[in-house]
């Protein structure tokens, strides 16, 4: 009898008719995260892309406070991404009171009835005057 070594085979392709498990499709989708993560300047474009507002003005502002000497670039799109955050929410719970007022340019006066209604917005309180 002849003896035939048996070689492992890993698919280079999914097979269509195998099913894969929830584990094995989750340890996949991990993985292409994993490789899609880019380090270094790379990262600090896709961050810019994904925030709205300017990350290099965010950053100067950041050091302007005596306390920050430095400031890393997740933590420049952390500041950034929860200032876009804060001013939207802000922004649409001033629009009901312009739509409540049939208009549908904010004014002051909206800003000063939601910060005035809504318990978030509370440290707000006289900073417009």
């Amino acid at each position: 009898m002849a003896a035939t070594a048996a070689t492992p085979v890993t698919p280079t392709e999914p097979d269509p008719d195998r099913c894969v498990s929830e584990e094995e499709s989750r340890g996949a989708e991990a993985e292409e995260e994993n490789t899609q993560q880019q380090t270094g300047p790379a990262a600090a474009v896709s961050h810019s892309r994904l925030s709205k507002l300017p990350l290099a003005r965010i950053k100067a502002l950041m050091k302007t406070d005596p306390d920050v000497s430095l400031a890393s670039q997740e933590s420049v799109f952390i500041i950034a991404k929860a200032t876009e955050l804060f001013v939207e929410m802000i922004a649409k719970d001033s629009l009901v009171y312009a739509q409540q007022g049939k208009r549908k340019t904010l004014q002051r006066k909206d800003l000063d009835n939601a910060i005035e209604a809504i318990d978030e917005f509370a440290f707000l309180e006289g900073t417009l005057d």
